[in-house]
């Protein structure tokens, strides 16, 4: 398995170092998965309402400067909600549902 980098910096500005991120979660959760664990439901949960809560990207979340990728992990989805359909990034179907308020119609993956 490809070990993935934790993080990139996508700014053009000073940032701070990437060792200083160390604590936060986006971090620990990605070095988690880089050395091959599994992730709690809550840890998919989290990923999948940071990923597409944010403004920047559809498949990473950033943090400070830097851009935390989780290309790996995530599938698209298709949600038919209130008459209209809507595209979502998320690990599995679960992670999608915790965060999307409201009746959901239909769930379709999209795949390649």
């Amino acid at each position: 398995m490809e070990t993935k980098a934790i993080a990139t910096k996508f700014v053009s500005h000073e940032v701070p170092n990437l060792e200083t991120l160390k604590n936060s979660k986006v971090y620990q959760l990605r070095e988690k998965l880089n050395k091959g664990e599994k992730l709690s439901r809550a840890d998919k949960n989290w990923i999948a309402e940071a990923v597409n809560r944010n403004a920047f990207f559809n498949r990473a979340i950033p943090l400070m400067g830097y851009r935390f990728g989780f290309e790996d992990i995530l599938k698209t989805y298709v949600v038919k909600q209130y008459d209209s359909w809507q595209e979502y990034n998320a690990p599995d179907k679960t992670s999608l549902r915790s965060f999307i308020y409201g009746r959901i119609d239909k769930i379709a993956e999209i795949t390649n």
